[in-house]
């Protein structure tokens, strides 16, 4: 089971130095991957509901940095030099798909093949609407913006034609470095996002809700891949999960328990409110990896 660390682009230690310094850290410590999370902008107002918390409320006030993570992958990429760099997740709706798909072939080119991309439909109609973007068919405009960025990515004559974008005629290089395309991840919780895991993914990106549930939905992504045609072990188990990084024995349990259920990749966030703190977080989580996972 590979683990990866979301990078601390949110808040205070999003900038240039402790970035640097907490991603050589990162690999340095042995760590698989870095990832990013992804807002434009947080609306002072919101009635959506936030589906990974209790009470529904967002846990973060609208103007905490929180930096663009396409452009902090690339940036990351040019100071580490083996960890994959990923998404988790991007709203792919909320953006130009040929656009999206020149800037992450581009991060997966400067990288030498280290990107991932971690897709997911979105949940808050507010940042649509500030963004001037439909909410309403979000996951329908994602299954076509992903066939336009595989196009562009995989085709010499890239040629799409949806119900919600089309592109044909067109040149689209450089192509990126991994082949066929960079490993394609797809969130959500919800019976449409399940399916289109089994249909379109490399993986399923699970936010992790415990061993039972999270076992019970990646079935079901299975059972949607093979009746799209596809092999079912073909759509990987991937988490993100806050782990209690303070105790390194039930850190240590929840990595065992997830190797057990069959995640390939876990994705741990390690907020800390100094970059020390984040280090020492680091620490208890790799000093718990080598005793789970030895």
């Amino acid at each position: 089971m590979k683990i990866g660390l979301h990078l601390p682009h949110v808040g205070p230690l999003g900038n240039r130095n402790d970035l640097i310094e907490f991603a050589r850290f990162a690999e340095e410590r042995g760590f698989d991957s870095l990832w990013v999370s992804d807002h434009v902008v947080v609306p002072r107002t919101i009635t959506s509901r936030y589906p990974y918390s209790p009470d529904g409320s967002f846990p973060l006030p609208p103007d905490l940095p929180f930096l663009e993570p396409l452009a902090t992958l690339l940036f990351v990429s040019a100071v580490t030099q083996r960890a994959m760099l990923g998404t988790t997740i991007l709203v792919v709706p909320m953006r130009n798909p040929v656009i999206t798909a020149k800037m992450l072939a581009t991060l997966d080119v400067l990288s030498n093949g280290r990107c991932i991309l971690g897709a997911g439909a979105g949940w808050m109609q507010e940042e649509f609407e500030m963004l001037n973007v439909p909410f309403e068919k979000r996951g329908a405009r994602l299954d076509d913006y992903l066939g336009v960025i595989k196009s562009l990515w995989t085709e010499d004559q890239p040629s799409f034609k949806g119900k919600y974008y089309s592109i044909e005629n067109v040149g689209f290089a450089p192509k990126p470095a991994q082949q066929p395309h960079p490993p394609i991840w797809i969130g959500g919780h919800s019976t449409p996002a399940l399916r289109r895991a089994g249909r379109l993914g490399d993986a399923w990106h699970a936010a992790y809700s415990g061993p039972e549930i999270v076992s019970q939905q990646y079935q079901e992504v299975r059972r949607h891949a093979e009746e799209a045609g596809r092999t079912p072990d073909s759509v990987a188990l991937t988490v993100r999960m806050r782990l209690p990084l303070k105790d390194l024995d039930r850190t240590a349990e929840q990595l065992e328990r997830c190797r057990e259920i069959g995640v390939a990749h876990l994705v741990s966030e390690a907020f800390g409110s100094s970059l020390d703190s984040q280090k020492s977080l680091i620490d208890t989580l790799a000093n718990a990896r080598s005793k789970a996972l030895a």
